[in-house]
């Protein structure tokens, strides 16, 4: 409730006190109204505004009240801890509202969080403090001594700052023997003063008179003013001067420049000459009158010499008396109605305002409250508030004039970070005067965006045999959030990699996603592997990511090649056999090797390096095939050693080397006297050489009832035989490796199936080959002499179960005749 300080006829404020309660009781929908008098002391009580608005004290403390004045300076203050309205500064009704009335001054009460808004409005209730007061101390009139009674003499009318019955109520005229006075009220509230004769003057009795004009106000106490009139009694006039028309009405435009014509005022005498010479004066005109108009005393022109404003005063009444040099005198008025036009521009000011909100707040919340007004009236004051259509806010209209700027979609921090708010506000006048103000409302960031790898997949490859800590690459996860909420950590996840944890084979930084290897990789054990990387944000909660990383490890040549056939022994000696017919390209053997290395590191080529007689044979490059390039003769020597190179494509290339050892002659005890002194091992003891003798004289028997036998059971086929052997030894046949006769006819068909190996894949570089079922070689034994063995290999380095390599077979079949 406001709080009414009864100053005095408390029977007079009763009904008003009612009334102001009543609007203290319309606080609730944001409004309270309070009424003090003026010239109160600071500190002094206005009214609990708490309890008027139902408002805690607490809440005004959390909610940061505060008081929002719209000019410069601020009569009222709030005591946030008491919930009061308290006066600030002296308040001076006179200087705040002049002559209006009521008097009273609004400001607004703003609580945030919520945002809270209630419109005070306090009146200054009038004491008086003011005396009424004349513009001059004396006033001068020269009054014809034949002026006929009821002659009207305009009097300067008294000023009183303060209004209502402190204001003045009457005049009084002393002494009232030859006048008596008449006041008139005016259209815009003002009074004029008429001095009226009531008994005709005589110069002869008195030439000169001296009254005295009071004018008293209503206040408790009561103030007079005064001013002394001096009367001169001239000679006679009998006609006075008349107004053209008694009202003049005129409108002029509030932008009127200075000089601009407003009216002009007319008035006939019908006396001649000096007497009938008329001149114009404003009788009587309140100051701000006096500041925009000017009367021509000659023309009665009236003129605008001031700058007009609609807004501070629409109308103006001016009493123009006509006055002749005899003194008599007549009075009219002039009353100017001033137009209203666009001249104010509309303004803004920001009451509230959020400068930075999070990005997931809820469509309707909150960013400004705006306050808009304009001084014109009419349509030329009706304001219209817009912001700019781009932007995802929206602009709701909240109490008159107020204006409350809310969010009207969801924002999105990454795809905006801030926007640039523009406040228009445009009033209807012709032409529209708008203005605008620009506000920047930023997006804080919340943490809504998971990391985001540059990769959906990773793959990247390693050289085998790597040293441990080796760097292999990085992966790289953005995270389009900011600060914190974009710090990125990288984790491994462990899993089983082929048995074991991804750990045992990779670390990952967690500041910058390198990856490094943990051990060294060998390509033959594992050829690729494939784990997944998280990668997390800072943020509360923090949000993750996977991807997958493939590590494919590449091959290196780090195995030499290896001899699969013929066998190496260190105890026996494997020969090959060449009959002394054999032609130009005659197929002697072929040497089978193998790498477990991959792709061209596995690429196997052939050079013949020490041969006995390099003229007599040749190896094929690719294939390995050891062929005669000549014919062979018989001056050619029986046994013949063979030095092959197997040489990998890798860089650098690895090699490995095997010794083949060739019989060149037509029967097998040919070869066994050549070869009795053919040591396939140079280093064994010479204390063997009894036993060696002996080994040999029992082979030799063995062999000698062995092949009789054989003679005896082939001596058909032999006679079938296409090509035959004429010799005076007995013939022995000599089967090559995977001897087989196909056709049963008698002729011998050598056929030779050799090892192939190939990959199956060489993209993955695996190599397969297959196993031989067996292998019939001609074997030399140093210590049984004539002794031949079928030996059967059914086991080498291939059949390790630890082997990476898969042996396949590929017969390559060769048919000689012999």
């Amino acid at each position: 409730m406001g709080d009414w300080r009864s100053t005095g006829r408390r029977g007079g404020w009763q009904v008003l006190f009612f009334f102001l309660c009543l609007c203290a009781l319309d606080s609730v929908t944001g409004q309270a109204r309070y009424s003090i008098p003026e010239e109160q002391s600071e500190g002094s009580i206005v009214g609990n505004i708490g309890r008027d608005l139902g408002l805690e004290v607490k809440r005004l403390v959390s909610g940061k009240a505060r008081i929002i004045t719209k000019g410069a300076r601020q009569y009222v203050d709030l005591n946030r801890d008491k919930g009061l309205l308290v006066v600030k500064e002296r308040i001076d009704r006179e200087e705040l509202c002049g002559q209006t009335t009521p008097c009273s001054f609004s400001f607004e009460l703003i609580i945030e969080n919520p945002i809270q808004l209630y419109r005070v409005t306090v009146e200054v209730r009038d004491i008086n403090d003011n005396a009424p007061s004349f513009p001059k101390d004396e006033l001068n009139f020269k009054i014809s001594e034949n002026a006929v009674s009821g002659a009207r003499f305009s009097l300067e009318s008294a000023d009183d700052p303060d209004v209502g019955v402190n204001g003045i109520q009457n005049y009084s005229l002393k002494p009232a023997d030859n006048f008596k006075l008449e006041v008139h009220s005016q259209a815009d509230g003002g009074k004029y003063i008429e001095m009226i004769l009531q008994t005709p003057l005589d110069r002869e009795e008195q030439e000169t008179l001296s009254l005295m004009l009071i004018a008293t106000d209503g206040g408790e106490p009561q103030r007079t003013g005064t001013v002394r009139i001096h009367i001169t009694v001239l000679d006679a006039n009998d006609n006075a001067p008349v107004c053209g028309q008694p009202v003049y009405k005129t409108d002029v435009k509030e932008s009127s420049q200075k000089g601009t014509l407003i009216t002009t005022v007319s008035a006939n005498d019908a006396d001649q000459g000096v007497n009938g010479e008329v001149t114009f004066s404003i009788a009587h005109v309140a100051k701000e009158a006096k500041e925009l108009f000017e009367l021509n005393v000659d023309t009665g022109e009236i003129k605008v010499v001031g700058k007009l404003d609609f807004e501070k005063s629409r109308s103006y009444q001016l009493n123009v008396q006509a006055s002749d040099h005899g003194g008599f005198t007549d009075t009219c008025k002039v009353v100017i109605q001033i137009t209203d036009e666009n001249d104010n521009v509309p303004t803004i000011q920001l009451m509230s305002f959020s400068n930075s909100i999070p990005e997931d707040s809820p469509p309707g919340t909150t960013v400004a409250v705006i306050n808009v007004e304009d001084a014109d009236s009419d349509g030329n004051g009706v304001v219209l508030c817009s912001i700019n259509a781009d932007i995802p806010f929206k602009i709701e209209s909240s109490l008159t004039d107020y204006y409350t700027i809310v969010t009207e979609s969801t924002l999105d921090r990454e795809t905006v970070s801030e926007y640039n708010v523009t406040i228009t506000v445009s009033d209807e006048g012709t032409p529209p005067l708008s203005s605008n103000k620009n506000i920047t409302v930023k997006v804080s960031d919340v943490n809504d965006n998971p990391p985001k790898f540059d990769q959906p997949v990773y793959s990247n490859s390693i050289q085998e045999n790597n040293s441990p800590g080796f760097s292999i690459f990085s992966v790289r996860a953005g995270d389009a959030d900011w600060g914190q909420n974009a710090r990125v950590s990288y984790f491994l996840d462990d899993k089983q990699v082929n048995g074991v944890t991804a750990s045992s084979f990779v670390s990952v930084n967690s500041e910058n996603g390198a990856i490094h290897a943990v051990r060294s990789f060998d390509y033959e054990q594992i050829k690729s592997f494939q784990f997944n990387v998280t990668a997390r944000d800072g943020g509360s909660p923090p949000l993750s990511s996977m991807v997958a990383v493939r590590i494919l490890v590449q091959d290196q040549n780090d195995n030499s090649p290896q001899v699969l056939y013929p066998v190496q022994t260190s105890s026996s000696l494997v020969a090959e056999m060449v009959p002394r017919s054999a032609d130009v390209g005659y197929l002697v053997t072929k040497v089978v090797a193998v790498d477990v290395d991959s792709g061209q590191n596995a690429w196997l080529s052939y050079k013949l390096q020490k041969a006995t007689d390099r003229a007599l044979f040749e190896v094929g490059l690719q294939n390995g095939e050891i062929r005669t390039i000549r014919q062979v003769t018989d001056k050619d020597t029986v046994k013949q050693r063979l030095t092959v190179v197997v040489e990998d494509n890798g860089q650098p290339s690895r090699s490995a080397t095997v010794n083949v050892n060739v019989a060149v002659a037509d029967s097998f005890p040919e070869v066994l006297s050549e070869f009795t002194d053919f040591t396939h091992d140079k280093d064994y003891n010479d204390n063997l050489t009894f036993y060696l003798v002996l080994a040999l004289a029992v082979v030799s028997f063995l062999f000698i009832t062995c092949l009789v036998v054989i003679i005896s059971v082939k001596i058909y086929r032999w006679r079938q035989s296409r090509v035959l052997y004429h010799s005076n030894l007995p013939v022995i046949p000599y089967y090559p490796p995977r001897y087989a006769d196909t056709l049963g006819t008698g002729t011998l068909q050598h056929v030779y199936n050799y090892e192939v190996c190939r990959t199956t894949d060489s993209r993955k570089s695996d190599c397969k080959f297959v196993r031989p079922c067996s292998q019939n070689v001609l074997i030399m034994d140093p210590s049984s002499t004539g002794t031949m063995q079928r030996m059967q290999s059914e086991n080498n380095i291939l059949d390790e179960p630890d082997s990476p390599l898969e042996v396949s077979l590929m017969s390559l079949n060769y048919s000689k005749l012999h």
